[in-house]
């Protein structure tokens, strides 16, 4: 406990310096950063491979996507209108008189951010936690995931080079190892953490969920936790599209062994014979893949002990499985289905399985398809599949997926999930801890950030962003109207 108390110490410290410095040195901080990672890439990519499974190729871009999004940060930062800066100009003939008020989102201090075990860069020790932390003025305290340590230490020390050249506070970036649990439950509950980042399990993610509010102060744990993602096929894409709908979702089944948040875990569809098509098509997809090592052995026993009671439950008939048998450590594709009267009274069906695994509902007509979609909890993603005609048709259907997830996607798969200004990567509980935000793309900065409004300050004592010059020429809204000039 010592030790955390010390790293909790030094990270407040190192925040009382951090918060100062200007948005063009915290941007050269994140791409120095993104430079030094790069610089490592022949070491590091070996390392996580030996420690994670993920092949090479998924490294090198997993290592790329991280590297591309500190520098997508360092852009938000240096163009500087994401602090919301927004002024009210006093009116003293007003009666009463209307005083000064201006408002900006302020950083809330030391973050601890949690290495996911499935990403060992991008959502990890300099992910997209860690870089939208430093790009709104927070230090970091890493926890480092014990599945791929090695690595983690690694990417800890490129950003310790980068500390080393940019002259920020040498704990600006810390990095702990150890007992999840233990070191995990030290960090959340200190009184000089303010915010916690995490992706992982459900379990996981409500235990730190139930420590930061049990605290005499309360802190933020946005986690990003349980989703199985569900798909709706359509009647007439399942006509025309058949063939491609089984290959491409196969293929997104079996992503990575399935070991994606996206994954998607459930397929709905009302039945008939084209449903009957796709489904016997999906299974002879699956047949063909080849079954490959998971993250790491617990993972793959989680894997194995969740899908043996998936397809021992009542009325679940398996469609589709790998050929090929799986080797140590390797997981066993798997398709299975189920008809929607028996999902609604099974709460087991709508529990993730994490892996290559998914489960067809066949529903007996649109009003149980209706009633399956209403069942199911908060998730990150959900999908329609879907021609012109079907859209036309299932309005209602589309409305009622929006209500479930943070991102609804038309025509296409939800594994992959792209970096950028308009991403939402988040959703309703158990999905995350908050809906309101994403854990991707440039306005995860709104996590660490929080408002405060100053009231009749000279213009000398307020922030840059919002003194009458405007010196950092950003978009503001001044009395109701948004403009770049000065004032």
């Amino acid at each position: 406990m010592n030790d955390i108390d010390r790293v909790m110490q030094n990270a407040q410290d190192a925040f009382n310096s951090y918060k100062i410095l200007t948005p063009a040195q915290r941007a050269g901080f994140l791409n120095e950063i993104a430079a030094e990672i790069e610089a490592a890439k022949a070491t590091l990519i070996p390392v996580a491979h030996e420690e994670s499974n993920l092949p090479l190729p998924r490294l090198n871009g997993e290592l790329s996507r991280t590297t591309n999004q500190l520098k997508l940060f360092a852009r938000l930062i240096e163009e500087g209108s994401w602090v919301e800066a927004a002024i009210d100009t006093a009116d003293k003939t007003r009666t009463p008189p209307k005083p000064d008020t201006r408002k900006m989102l302020l950083p809330v201090g030391p973050v601890v951010v949690f290495g996911a075990s499935n990403f060992p860069f991008a959502f990890s020790t300099a992910g997209g936690d860690t870089a939208s932390a430093l790009a709104s003025g927070s230090p970091v305290v890493i926890k480092g995931h014990s599945a791929h340590a090695g690595t983690s230490q690694l990417v800890f020390e490129a950003i310790q080079k980068a500390i080393v050249k940019t002259g920020v506070h040498p704990y600006t970036v810390q990095h702990v190892l150890g007992s999840g649990s233990t070191v995990g439950k030290a960090l959340v509950i200190h009184p000089y953490t303010s915010g916690v980042g995490f992706t992982g399990s459900f379990s996981g993610g409500k235990a730190l969920w139930e420590y930061a509010n049990r605290r005499e102060t309360p802190v933020p744990v946005f986690a990003e936790m349980s989703s199985i993602n569900p798909v709706v096929f359509l009647p007439d894409t399942l006509k025309q599209n058949a063939v491609a709908l089984s290959k491409s979702y196969a293929a997104s089944v079996t992503l990575g062994m399935g070991q994606f948040c996206t994954n998607p875990g459930l397929l709905l569809a009302v039945q008939s014979e084209a449903l009957d098509n796709f489904l016997s098509l999906l299974g002879a997809e699956i047949k063909q893949i080849i079954p490959q090592k998971m993250l790491h052995s617990g993972i793959h026993a989680s894997y194995h002990k969740a899908l043996t009671r998936a397809l021992s439950q009542k009325g679940i008939e398996k469609i589709g499985e790998s050929e090929q048998e799986a080797g140590e450590g390797e997981a066993f594709p798997t398709i299975a289905k189920v008809k929607g009267n028996i999902f609604l009274q099974n709460p087991h069906f709508r529990e993730e399985v994490f892996g290559p695994y998914s489960l067809a509902v066949c529903c007996s007509s649109k009003e149980e398809l209706t009633a399956v979609l209403k069942q199911l909890k908060g998730q990150l993603t959900t999908t329609v599949m879907a021609t012109d005609a079907d859209i036309a048709a299932n309005r209602d259907i589309i409305d009622l997926q929006t209500t479930l997830a943070g991102r609804i996607i038309l025509n296409d798969v939800p594994t992959g999930v792209e970096v950028c200004a308009s991403m939402i990567h988040g959703g309703p509980y158990p999905a995350t801890t908050d809906a309101r935000f994403t854990s991707v793309g440039t306005t995860a900065i709104k996590r660490w950030v929080r408002p405060v409004c100053f009231q009749g300050f000279n213009d000398n004592m307020l922030p840059d962003a919002l003194k009458n010059p405007n010196p950092l020429n950003i978009w503001r809204m001044v009395n109701n109207e948004w403009t770049n000039a000065a004032i």
